[in-house]
């Protein structure tokens, strides 16, 4: 009898009928001294055990997410003349890079309801404790991080940007700034159909300082004296290095 009903459940349940196969142009990236950005590509393809289902056509989000934590935001205001820090409010966890890439418009590709349940879109993926109830405005200290971050290029979305071939092949690129934080980049490949989530895939992108940034960060972190006493070294002989350059050619 446990048996039958072993094998009637396995009927029931659906069979995943559409999975992501993922690759990667770089699973890491190396911040050196003079890193300036990097572009990661990401590529893959449809799994079916079954034909292409008919209706709508599958669409693909990639989401790429930095290291998150809180941050504390304040408002400033004109008091007396002079600006000063009034209320503050604690963001919980807000990503220190957010991209998203999706096959066309973002409220086509994924209903709200899809949005809500896997927190995809920029201000989904900030979360906010409860502020005080005499703060007003709570919600505007959040969408301060956002404004604050698209500006810097740490958050975007960018729709259209998904090439699908054949509802099986997609790609994309994600472009990364200069300014990245270290830690494990989480990225997520979402396949949908009318809005409608129908599978998922995650992974990682390790970023990572190397050579001598590394160096740099672990001895400013580790031996702060000996960093500041090298920092001022180096300021000095720079600062004498120019003035005597403007010197000679003065001379000259």
């Amino acid at each position: 009898m446990v048996r039958l009903l072993f094998i009637l459940l396995l009927i029931a349940l659906p069979a995943r009928a559409e999975e992501v196969v993922l690759g990667l142009s770089q699973d890491e990236v190396a911040i050196t001294a003079n890193f300036d950005g990097s572009q990661i590509l990401v590529f893959g393809a449809v799994k079916r055990e079954e034909p292409i289902p008919d209706g709508p056509p599958l669409q693909v989000v990639v989401a790429v997410s930095g290291p998150s934590k809180p941050v504390l935001v304040r408002r400033k205001e004109r008091r007396f003349g002079i600006w000063v820090n009034t209320d503050s409010v604690l963001v919980d966890s807000a990503p220190s890079f957010y991209a998203v890439a999706a096959s066309g418009p973002f409220d086509e590709v994924l209903t709200d309801v899809e949005d809500l349940r896997h927190r995809v879109s920029i201000e989904r993926a900030i979360r906010s404790v409860g502020a005080a109830m005499h703060i007003r405005g709570a919600q505007n200290f959040a969408d301060a991080v956002v404004r604050i971050r698209e500006r810097s290029g740490l958050y975007k979305i960018v729709e259209d940007s998904v090439a699908v071939d054949q509802q099986t092949l997609f790609r994309t690129a994600i472009d990364m700034p200069a300014n990245l934080t270290e830690g494990e980049y989480s990225t997520r490949i979402f396949l949908t159909r009318e809005g409608r989530v129908v599978s998922v895939y995650e992974t990682t992108i390790d970023v990572r300082k190397v050579g001598l940034e590394r160096w740099l960060y672990n001895l400013s972190r580790n031996q702060p004296l000996i960093y500041g006493l090298m920092s001022l070294a180096i300021a000095i002989a720079a600062g004498w290095g120019a003035s005597a350059a403007f010197r000679m050619l003065r001379q000259g």
